[in-house]
């Protein structure tokens, strides 16, 4: 009801249209104290419109939940909303210490080469072949100044994976495809079956990097050629607060709080469902890091697991991004099995004729693809 009272407050106002009001709304920061939360979802505590989501248990064998570094299904805390079919959030099903893999994976090893990066647009690739080694001697010994020199870790917004989404033409192709990690594939693959979408392919990934001075646009994913394969996101870090709307902007979005090691699936009707990310906050613990992060690493994985043992020594450096950062990763089949691209020239003419682009920057917003690497 909160979250109603203030999206019809907003709407009120003015003119311009509901999810960009409440947009701007989360986002301010010239308030003192910040926004007001109590409209905010927190899918740790019960609320009228959060209903418990039923999951395929037995589509996923607990061995294989623990290659994948989760708990079995069945311990699993999976919600739905009302007026959102096809969305599904659940609340750090993780292992203790596993959520360490994702993040060194997302620090030290994605952006490797030939992975595509924000950076590659304003450097020579031999600068961004190795962010973690230029980066964490920096990281380690960085202090609490606003005024320091950021490393390239720091700088970087965005990571594709598999097939990479060209920000220009909002479209994948064929010819712009890398191998797409296969420990990555193999959590995607889990957490897709857990939620009926058995078959699932992860072909597709966007990494993008946040600060608390970060936020995501109002957009739809739609450049995907298959839609009725889900979207799966996971996040690692800081907090933040996630905007759900409709298929039109003029319909108010709901408002929720996703923290580390939290997973969204976006499926059916919620696919194609207008949505951003307005702001970072802290995690609501009020420590630098959430406890899920602090837990140790599991001695007794089993074997074929993907879940690499992460050192302190590289911990220390993802501890200190982490301190003021969140990432998140964002999984997609591209194509239909058996479907391919089509043809190019063709493919031009309908986009031109139909697409709106997937990502709709707004102003002042970070735009993920332009970045001052002197910042």
């Amino acid at each position: 009801m909160a979250k109603m009272a203030v999206a019809a407050a907003l709407v009120r106002e003015g003119r311009e249209d509901a999810f960009r009001r409440l947009f701007r709304f989360y986002r301010q920061r010239d308030v003192r104290g910040g926004p007001d939360l109590r409209g905010v979802i927190d899918f740790s505590a019960a609320g009228d419109q959060v209903v418990s989501s039923d999951l395929s248990i037995s589509s996923v064998s607990d061995q294989d939940a623990y290659r994948a570094g989760l708990r079995p299904v069945s311990q699993w805390k999976a919600y739905c909303l009302d007026g959102y079919p096809g969305f599904i959030f659940i609340s750090n099903p993780f292992l203790p210490g596993c959520q360490r893999h994702w993040v060194k994976q997302c620090l030290k090893l994605y952006p490797r080469k030939p992975s595509v990066c924000n950076l590659d647009m304003h450097m020579a690739a031999e600068e961004t072949t190795d962010l973690w080694g230029q980066s964490q001697e920096h990281l380690r010994s960085k202090g609490s100044s606003k005024r320091e020199p950021r490393s390239l870790l720091e700088k970087l917004r965005w990571v594709t994976l598999g097939y990479h989404y060209n920000w220009d033409t909002k479209k994948y192709s064929a010819d712009h495809y890398t191998p797409f990690p296969s420990d990555l594939a193999f959590l995607s693959e889990q957490v897709a079956a857990a939620c009926g979408f058995q078959g699932f392919q992860a072909e597709a990934g966007i990494l993008n990097y946040y600060h608390f001075d970060s936020s995501l646009g109002i957009h739809v994913d739609e450049s995907e050629l298959d839609h009725s394969q889900p979207l799966l996101s996971f996040s690692f870090g800081q907090s933040s607060i996630f905007l759900l709307g409709g298929l039109k902007r003029d319909e108010a979005p709901t408002a929720m709080f996703m923290h580390s090691g939290d997973i969204m699936v976006m499926s059916g009707f919620s696919r194609l469902l207008y949505h951003a990310v307005p702001r970072i906050l802290p995690n609501p613990e009020g420590t630098a890091l959430p406890s899920c992060l602090k837990q140790a690493f599991p001695s007794d994985f089993p074997d074929r697991s993907v879940i690499e043992h992460c050192s302190e020594e590289d911990w220390q450096i993802c501890t200190k991004y982490l301190q003021t950062s969140r990432i998140n990763m964002t999984i997609r089949q591209v194509l239909a099995v058996g479907q391919s691209f089509p043809d190019e020239s063709r493919r031009e003419r309908e986009w031109d004729a139909t697409s709106e682009t997937c990502y709709h920057p707004e102003d002042g917003e970070v735009k993920w693809h332009k970045l001052n690497t002197d910042s």
